[in-house]
């Protein structure tokens, strides 16, 4: 059966970038942690995308381990803001252009200021949603860079 490519693997196909694409719609997974376990990957190399709202109005993306926390506080530092909360649900697929659970820091409508959990760079790849719920891509952080900018920080709890 051929996989369905999602607009993430269409960036990463059109820039040259070599990338592992895994699928797990066949299954119940919901959460992060479930969809590592069914795919028998690593969770902390596993990635979740979330968007936040500065005390700024800005919109910044975090990306961190599918088992933890962000850290609101480290997180706010880590892009010069007093404060950022968590962008509310209804309000992503606007924004974003992705719905909760396919969100990713690839492909969005428009960038944002992309800070990833230090965390990563323990690992060659991170693998992460391809923008469609049920599909992840592994890409490595060099590789990453060449389609968006991004920090790493410690912005974990």
């Amino acid at each position: 059966m051929k996989q369905e490519k999602t607009n993430v693997m269409r960036i990463l196909d059109a820039n040259k970038i070599e990338y592992k694409s895994y699928s797990y719609a066949s299954t119940d997974a919901i959460s992060g942690v479930e969809v590592a376990k069914v795919l028998d990957q690593n969770e902390a190399q596993v990635f979740k995308t979330l968007v936040t709202t500065g005390h700024s109005r800005e919109h910044y993306v975090f990306v961190i381990p599918v088992a933890e926390e962000l850290d609101l506080k480290k997180a706010a530092k880590a892009v010069g803001e007093k404060n950022i909360e968590m962008l509310k649900q209804k309000d992503l697929l606007m924004l974003t252009g992705y719905i909760h659970g396919g969100c990713s820091p690839i492909g969005m409508k428009k960038f944002f200021k992309t800070t990833i959990d230090s965390s990563a760079s323990n690992f060659d790849t991170i693998i992460f949603s391809a923008g469609k719920i049920g599909y992840q891509v592994e890409v490595s952080l060099e590789d990453l860079k060449k389609v968006i900018e991004f920090q790493l920080a410690e912005i974990c709890v």
